[in-house]
């Protein structure tokens, strides 16, 4: 997490100076200014995460100051030192957008207080933000699409338990959509004006993900500058969702095991029980009895989390809704935001339907992105789809003895394809966002075409 920046403002030097010695402990970057016209210049060149200011301030009070930083930096938090807390200008200072203000003479608890609560609030109003992200992207992009007698099963059972608390594993092989009907669960329930908090448990090293699940206390281990809340405490009132679950480590599934049972976590760092009010939802891909029959998964755990489940067919096994979910990609994936979804011929369709989609929904998700680029955003046909029994720009049969020129064509294409993103991957020293600017390819493409030669850690970072 970013270092937190603060702006402490004030005429007295000495003020200053010890407030500076205070935050910089506790671990923010602090500057320093002396002047109300000082605070307007500094907060336009940083944008400070918060302005500590004292509301008599030479050249330009500190109301006013306040008003000017407001206005040119809205998420900058301002926390007003009065020594007259119920003066006027205290109140007209919270009407201006004051975050909150402190009395003079101060304690330094309460500078620390006031400050940790600033930042609580930010933290919270940045986990709504994401939420009001999640959940427009839901309504627009996102949706559990298929209507085959294995999909009816999942909705049958996503409606008899949404409403409830009770725990649910979902199963099934990656890519098929797991991480939708956790959407699908917290979105239909009695929580869902809560946050949904995902954590992928593979994503992260073990030696952070407790910290990052259950929160820790200052000091608790090198690094850990501030407190920090964990995932199960911002998902409180809502429900968290715990993806690739068998990647857990032993002792942090130990910890686990004890939230489920009491609903109270611990921060690294500290013995006091704190209560949260949580949904989970896990998901795996892997086959939980076998890892505990192997003493790799805890056996009680198991059972805390098979309370319901809930197995997400693969794609080869709902064949009949591949068409419903290409004409869902063909809308989500226009070749521009102003196109018209492409169109699919008939034998481009019958393709899809005879692959038999080892990547599950995800795969195929990503060919037809492909084939929306590559055909323009017109008529995707056989052209544009990556596989099949023949090949798509000749006709020849598989097996044949003659060499072809045009699969020839084809392969040194994609070597010149895999070298130029090669070369804008290591331009942009690794950035994807940049490297798809300066390919003229959307993001999502790049991130396929990496895939598929193979370049998830091209360029190696230097050391």
């Amino acid at each position: 997490m970013a270092q937190k920046a603060i702006l402490v403002a004030d005429d007295d030097s000495s003020i200053r100076s010890l407030l500076r010695q205070l935050l910089t402990d506790d671990g923010y970057s602090v500057q320093e200014a002396a002047t109300g016209v000082e605070v307007v210049d500094k907060v336009k060149d940083s944008s400070p995460d918060l302005v500590i200011m004292d509301v008599r301030m030479p050249e330009l009070d500190g109301i006013e100051a306040l008003s000017r930083v407001k206005a040119s930096s809205p998420k900058t938090a301002v926390l007003i030192m009065t020594a007259f807390g119920s003066s006027n200008a205290a109140i007209r200072a919270m009407e201006l957008g004051a975050f909150d203000y402190v009395t003079k003479p101060f304690e330094l608890d309460k500078i620390t207080y006031a400050v940790q609560k600033v930042f609580e609030y930010q933290d919270l109003a940045a986990e709504v933000e994401v939420l009001r992200g999640e959940i427009s992207s839901l309504v627009q992009t996102e949706r559990i699409v298929g209507n085959s007698p294995p999909m009816q099963e999942v909705y049958k059972v996503v409606g008899k338990v949404a409403k409830s608390d009770a725990t649910v594993l979902v199963t099934g092989e990656s890519g098929t959509g797991k991480e939708l009907v956790a959407e699908a669960l917290h979105y239909n329930s009695t929580r869902r004006a809560g946050p949904l908090v995902k954590v992928s448990c593979a994503a992260l090293p073990e030696t952070l993900l407790e910290a990052e699940l259950f929160g820790h206390e200052k000091g608790s281990f090198t690094g850990a500058m501030t407190q920090r809340r964990g995932r199960f405490e911002l998902a409180d009132k809502g429900t968290i969702f715990l993806d690739e679950i068998a990647e857990m480590s032993l002792q942090t599934q130990t910890k686990l095991l004890r939230v489920l049972q009491d609903r109270k976590i611990e921060r690294v760092g500290s013995s006091i029980p704190i209560k949260v009010d949580i949904r989970v939802v896990c998901a795996t891909n892997k086959e939980l009895q076998k890892l505990v029959e192997q003493h790799k998964f805890r056996d009680d755990l198991f059972y805390r989390l098979n309370v319901i489940n809930i197995r997400m067919p693969p794609l080869r096994e709902r064949k009949e809704d591949i068409p419903a979910l290409v004409e869902h990609f063909l809308a989500k994936h226009r070749y521009s935001a102003t196109a018209q979804p492409a169109q699919i011929a008939s034998e481009a369709l019958q393709r899809l339907m005879e692959y038999d989609w080892p990547g599950n929904v995800r795969e195929l998700e990503n060919v037809i992105e492909r084939a929306v680029v590559m055909s323009r955003g017109q008529i995707i046909t056989g052209r544009e789809l990556p596989f099949g029994d023949h090949d798509a720009e000749t006709g020849e049969e598989e097996g044949s003895e003659v060499p072809s020129e045009r699969s020839f064509f084809k392969k040194s294409v994609a070597q010149f394809e895999k070298d130029l993103i090669m070369k804008a991957l290591r331009d942009a020293t690794g950035n994807r966002s940049k490297a798809a600017e300066m390919l003229g390819i959307y993001r999502r493409l790049l991130y396929a075409k990496i895939k598929e030669y193979g370049l998830e850690g091209y360029p190696a970072k230097s050391r």
